[in-house]
């Protein structure tokens, strides 16, 4: 028994629901470090503000992925956890922008964060359950356009609310500006009726389905994960895990014995405890305990040798990605256009500039989103993901360079021509070595990769910046530049499942 082959429109309907969940997503990008300085943030404090919401992702993303391979109801086995956090996430919006405080702003930031990850990850196993793998290239591709399209309309509503509507983006200090309102009560309503399109347009196989899918094509796979879980040396887990406790603590009394940035503490005090919970792990196995707990912990040391690889390549290309998105604004505005007064109309201006830069580069990101596969059947996944990493790094370390709006939108294509590949190649790469029984832990899992990096951006950009860059924050983007470059040469030593190579499937 196979999967069918969906049809173009079936595919659209399904990957609907991230162009809701992009302009929830472009909104928070383009304008949270906004709000912030708004609300009276130091631009080496920017970061810190915004760690709620990867740790929050780092929590949530393997937990809804190991229930969501366990969930069916009348909606499905993804489809409620889509329709859940863009309740949850159209809310945030509209509490977002009319945030009285700084902090009261940062913990919306986080609710809303969640809120994207409860939608967001299902949304990645949606694709491996319901295509077979000849049509996953296309179904991440297709989510890629969305994304695009859905980060272009969000990242440029405070621009066209200003300059089509005449709404103000100016206001009194500590107040967020009418068009950034504006944009974000249209975000929370756009969020939530795109993934209700999806969650109505969209059908699901039932569990006995997906069983028989696994018992004809993919039971090898299932069962080779099983034996690994079993077989997994018990003592090699906790030894893994008290040595990440030891490297915590050793460097946290480091930070401690040196004055060095507070926010450091969070990397590696979150460190100790995920030793912690290792050592915790191997004492319940050994104890012949097996639950969700430790099935989800044990699980991530068996990841497959392609996701290890990956991980890597996922790292720095988002830890550039977390640099750009939290220092763009206020690289631009101070080093480019030469103001940090967060009340005068140069600054706003500025900092409307970069929602269009931002536009242009999740443009470019739709428009490309299909000719990706066409790069690649000519040279090679790896190959086409250097190519566009590099361009996109190019275009980070570009902005020092910058003195005028059009040089800033040209730097943004080649970002956009990264956001692309990044959006859909490491999933195609991975999609074929993971077993589906675990699809949605799995992917959950691989984002990891994109919320450490994140965690790490938050901890040591703000310090760098501060002590090493003297408060320049277009310093940060250069080191992102680079690390994408880097993503970029790491993606060579990953090795692939031939057959559900995107060349091959588009």
């Amino acid at each position: 028994m196979r999967k069918r082959t969906l049809s173009f429109w079936e595919i659209w309907n399904m990957s609907f629901g991230f162009l809701g969940i992009q302009f929830g997503f472009a909104l928070q990008n383009a304008n949270t470090s906004r709000i912030f300085e708004t609300l009276g943030a130091k631009v080496e404090d920017i970061p810190i503000l915004w760690i709620a919401a990867p740790v929050t992702g780092l929590v949530i993303q393997p937990i809804i992925g190991y229930f969501s391979d366990r969930t069916w109801t009348k909606l499905g086995r993804r489809r409620p956890y889509f329709l859940a956090g863009a309740i949850l996430s159209s809310i945030a919006l509209f509490i977002m922008p009319n945030s009285p405080t700084l902090w009261v702003a940062a913990g919306t930031l986080w609710m809303m964060d969640a809120s994207i990850n409860i939608s967001m990850e299902p949304f990645r196993a949606f694709v491996g359950d319901n295509l077979p793998d000849r049509q996953r290239t296309l179904g991440f591709a297709m989510q890629s356009f969305f994304i695009g399209i859905g980060a272009v309309v969000g990242s440029l509503l405070p621009y066209m609310f200003t300059n089509w509507f005449g709404i103000s983006n100016t206001a009194p200090q500590g107040v967020i500006p009418e068009s950034v309102k504006w944009s974000f009560y249209v975000g929370g309503v756009v969020f939530l009726c795109a993934v209700l399109w999806t969650v109505i347009r969209s059908k699901e196989y039932s569990p006995e389905e997906l069983k028989a899918f696994e018992e004809a094509s993919k039971k090898e796979k299932v069962e080779r994960a099983e034996v690994v879980d079993k077989s997994k040396n018990i003592r090699n887990q906790f030894i893994t895990g008290l040595g990440m406790a030891i490297v915590g603590l050793i460097v946290s009394f480091l930070i401690f014995e040196n004055g060095l940035t507070k926010e450091l503490y969070i990397l590696f005090i979150g460190l100790v405890i995920a030793g912690v919970l290792f050592m915790l792990v191997s004492f319940l196995r050994k104890k012949q305990v097996r639950n969700g707990f430790t099935i989800i912990i044990t699980d991530m040391l068996n990841m497959p040798t392609a996701m290890k690889q990956l991980a890597w390549v996922q790292f720095f290309s988002w830890f550039a990605l977390f640099s750009m998105w939290i220092y763009t604004t206020p690289a631009v505005t101070g080093h480019v256009f030469g103001t940090n007064d967060t009340t005068s109309e140069l600054y706003n201006d500025a900092a409307d500039w970069v929602t269009v830069m931002f536009t242009v580069y999740n443009g470019v990101a739709a428009a490309v989103a299909f000719l990706l596969p066409v790069l690649a059947r000519r040279t090679s996944n790896k190959v086409t993901h250097l190519l566009a990493l590099t361009v996109g790094g190019i275009g980070l370390i570009s902005i020092y360079f910058l003195r005028d709006k059009t040089g800033l939108l040209l730097a943004m294509i080649g970002v956009g021509v990264a956001w692309a590949s990044i959006l859909s190649i490491p999933y195609a790469m991975l999609s074929g070595a993971l077993p589906s029984a675990k699809m949605g832990y799995y992917m959950g899992v691989f984002n990891f990769f994109i919320v450490i990096p994140q965690i790490v951006a938050a901890t040591i950009l703000g310090f760098l910046v501060k002590e090493l860059f003297n408060g320049e924050p277009v310093y940060a983007l250069i080191v992102g530049g680079f690390s994408m470059i880097l993503s970029g040469l790491l993606t060579l030593r990953v090795k692939t499942n031939k057959r559900i190579n995107i060349d091959e499937q588009s």
